[in-house]
Parts: structure tokens; sequence; C-alpha cells
């Protein structure tokens, strides 16, 4: 039971905590991302409301918070895609990226 409910707290603890600087854990959330199987630095839950962040995707230059940019190769973080208990959920839009 002890280990139940410290297993709880941590998880609640890390999940959604994006900074006002638009990090998590010391990643920017802007960038090339490319989607893994396994071993992302970030577990992403897709929402349709009351999210961490807005993302949106570009094909080009995603230099503000909550602009991604799918890439295969050189990403600047990882992001593997979960149905629940992600390290931060996320919403997509098509205009007015970043913290809501």
């Amino acid at each position: 039971m002890l280990i139940e409910m410290a297993l709880a707290a941590a998880a609640a603890a890390t999940s959604g905590e994006i900074s006002d600087d638009c990090t998590w854990n010391g990643i920017e959330l802007h960038g090339d991302v490319q989607i893994v199987e396994s071993f992302a630095d970030i577990d992403v839950e897709i929402v349709t409301s009351f999210p961490d962040l807005e993302v949106k995707v570009v094909e080009s230059f995603p230099d503000d918070c909550g602009e991604w940019k799918f890439v295969e190769n050189f990403p600047d973080f990882t992001v593997r895609f979960v149905e629940s208990f992600g390290d931060i959920e996320i919403k997509y839009v098509t205009s007015f990226p970043g913290l809501p």
C-alpha cells in the first residue's frame, strides 16, 4: 500500500509540469520531434480538453512554444504516444500553439 501511494505521488508530481519557459524536464517543447515506440524522452497523451500544451504541427521553422515538426532523423526530442499516464497531455490546434 505504501509503495502504491509513493508511485501515485511520483506520477502526479511529474505529470503535466510544463515550465513557464515551455520546457518539461529541461526539454524545450518545440522543434523537430521523432515518434518512437520505446525509450522516448516524453510520453505524450493526446486529449481534447484541458491540455498541458497546445501543439501545432508545422512543416518548417518550429521555433515557438508548441510548434512541432515531425521528422525521421536527428530530432530535438522524441515522443511516445500513450493512452494514459503520459508525462504531458497535448491537444492539436491549427493556430495559437503553446501553453493554454
